[in-house]
């Protein structure tokens, strides 16, 4: 999925655990078939699960990364009525893998990309309920850290433009970038609060369509109220969307900074893994076209 992506097999994973964690040695180790970009997905026996970045990084940039989502996983841990993962190690580089890695609790659930969630009210309440409660928590004097989404949307107007170039051919790219003209200068009025940061499916566990539990807790932090909307773009069609906005009383200005952040996400998906993973890439597609709908705009998306 991505230029120089590191290759993390079985038997890597197998001689890492067995030389840092003696105490699992009789564990059985297996890969983990998963939708996810950044890391590969290997489960430790019944309970646990090691998370190996994909992409080569320093090593010590990577082990602050891994430490922080440590330390964010420990922060939500019991603060909602929704799992999440727990912190339980981080793994050192070795022989076979050249990075720092992560062990977490395993919890059970359907990703959500397996399942069709467009019109669950449902599971629409569920995930409006995960973003109060996350809302809720002190932000600890801590400030947005730029380059990530969540802050000005202006600041991503190169790599917007970017998407656009690429996806010529894919896309309406001149509807869309009347709509982008629209959504990028949307003002903001509203503090900062405690957010996941990255709702979207493959992050999201189900049980028979309602929230089991929510994955990918590193990028916990402080950032534009409207940033977790992006779920109600990814996820859901107008009526579940409406049902999600009305457990959480988003104020219009809001929902539209929202719609904002899942356009500025779901542009980059469709042409940067339209080879290397179809279902991001078709998440993307979907997004955008549940944006031009809700806009009545007459693009076409083939």
């Amino acid at each position: 999925m991505h230029p120089g992506q590191l290759t993390v097999s079985v038997a890597s994973v197998r001689g890492l655990v067995n030389d840092q964690f003696r105490r699992w040695r009789d564990l059985e180790v297996r890969r983990v078939r998963s939708p996810g970009t950044v890391n590969a997905i290997f489960r430790i026996g019944d309970h646990l699960v090691a998370r190996f970045p994909l992409q080569m990084a320093d090593v010590g940039k990577t082990r602050q990364l891994l430490e922080r989502e440590a330390a964010a996983a420990a922060e939500l841990a019991g603060c909602s009525r929704v799992r999440t993962p727990e912190p339980v190690a981080i793994g050192e580089p070795g022989a076979h893998y050249p990075l720092p890695w992560s062990v977490m609790t395993w919890l059970p659930g359907t990703v959500a990309t397996e399942v069709d969630t467009s019109s669950s009210t449902d599971l629409a309440r569920d995930l409006a309920r995960f973003i109060a409660d996350i809302r809720q928590l002190d932000k600890r004097n801590r400030r947005f850290r730029p380059g990530g989404r969540g802050g000005d949307l202006r600041a991503h107007e190169r790599w917007v433009e970017t998407c656009f170039q690429r996806s010529s051919g894919l896309l309406d790219v001149q509807t869309l970038r009347r709509v982008w003209d629209e959504l990028r200068n949307l003002p903001r009025d509203a503090d900062d609060v405690v957010t996941h940061g990255d709702l979207i499916p493959g992050n999201v566990l189900l049980s028979t369509l309602r929230l089991a539990g929510v994955l990918d807790v590193g990028g916990l932090g402080p950032a534009d109220p409207a940033l977790d909307l992006v779920c109600a773009w990814h996820f859901f069609d107008d009526a579940a969307r409406h049902a999600l906005r009305q457990e959480l009383g988003c104020d219009d200005l809001q929902w539209e900074r929202g719609k904002a952040w899942a356009f500025e996400q779901a542009i980059g998906l469709v042409w940067y893994y339209l080879e290397s993973n179809r279902a991001m890439s078709v998440m993307g597609r979907r997004t955008l076209l549940r944006i031009l709908q809700d806009r009545s705009c007459s693009g076409r998306l083939p």
